[in-house]
């Protein structure tokens, strides 16, 4: 504009505007508003705002012990019937607000924080998780109880007990027996759960303890926290011979026996580089990838043609398993190659 300005003097604002590309309209303003500036004024108080007096008398009447758990459409009402006027109650909210007042005022108690497990598996015996789940009995509202334990990193069930109640004393024992037939060191072995009242009990807490194992829990309703589990149970669930129903305890048990033996042997798990879980655990998982890229090579000398990209390579066990990664690590999981 100081330039538009300049130029105006030496012949007039229109053709100043014009050469320079300006609007007369806007340069006109501009001039107006820099030659008669705004005079900053005090606002002017409304005749029927309350005084300074009154406002105090209103907070202190919200904060008194009658009304301190109230909301301000209560007290007005309450006030009203004892024939006592102060203000409004927008008044009421509005004076609130102006003391930052305006939530919620009593003294409430808050939810327990839950830290989100982060926890890292690099070889077997090392973390396992465990839960359990019901099978549908003979009858409605009848249920056996599955427990099953898998150690995270090979997806191996290592131990597994099929009762007729969820009961604290036989999740003890199972867990007991478990590391013993496994031969893991408790001292570093880390077990998780969910936040069942078995998983949570005195009795499992205590014998975690004795024995030197870490524990952990999920957070409340987060079934990602114990995702090893969860997608054991599924894959078990959805099988095309799992029955509806169980006639009797030992057709569950003869059921589970059938299906971890299976799982165990004959899966190939996606997570573990189409391994099945035993080649995992007891550490055959290097000659069986071995075996596979000799067969693979065998194929590329055949036909290299019909590998456009690159000779073939079967699938690599990963190094370290996470239940919940850190951010960092979860960012670089996510630009390894698959």
């Amino acid at each position: 504009m100081e330039a538009t300005k300049k130029l105006a003097s030496i012949t007039n604002w229109t053709q100043a505007c014009l050469a320079l590309g300006v609007a007369r309209v806007s340069a006109y303003r501009f001039w107006k508003r820099k030659a008669h500036p705004k005079q900053q004024t005090e606002p002017v108080k409304s005749v029927r705002a309350l005084t300074d007096d009154e406002n105090q008398q209103v907070l202190d009447v919200l904060h008194s012990e009658r009304f301190v758990d109230m909301p301000p459409q209560e007290i007005y009402a309450t006030l009203l019937d004892e024939d006592v006027y102060h203000c409004s109650m927008r008044t009421m909210y509005r004076i609130l607000k102006a003391n930052k007042e305006v939530r919620e005022r009593r003294n409430q108690a808050k939810r327990a924080h839950y830290e989100k497990p982060e926890l890292l598996a690099t070889k077997p015996n090392e973390l396992w998780s465990w839960d359990i789940t019901k099978l549908k009995g003979p009858t409605k509202w009848s249920y056996f109880y599955l427990y099953v334990i898998m150690d995270v990193f090979s997806r191996y069930v290592v131990g597994w007990m099929v009762a007729h109640r969820e009961n604290a004393e036989l999740a003890k024992r199972l867990i007991s027996e478990t590391i013993r037939k496994q031969g893991a060191d408790p001292t570093c072995l880390t077990i998780h759960a969910d936040r069942g009242s078995s998983m949570r009990s005195k009795c499992v807490a205590m014998l975690l303890s004795d024995l030197g194992v870490t524990k952990t829990h999920s957070r409340p309703y987060t079934s990602n926290d114990n995702p090893f589990s969860e997608s054991q149970f599924k894959t078990m669930k959805y099988r095309p011979d799992f029955p509806k129903q169980f006639g009797a305890i030992e057709d569950s048990r003869g059921f589970c026996g059938a299906f971890f033996d299976w799982y165990n042997k004959e899966h190939h798990h996606s997570g573990i580089a189409l391994l099945t879980p035993e080649v995992v655990h007891y550490g055959l998982a290097e000659s069986v990838t071995q075996a596979r890229l000799e067969t693979l090579q065998k194929a590329y000398r055949q036909h290299p043609e019909r590998f456009v990209r690159k000779q073939p390579e079967p699938p690599k066990l990963p190094s370290a398993v996470w239940i919940n990664p850190p951010a960092e690590v979860g960012k670089t999981l996510e630009l390894l190659p698959n």
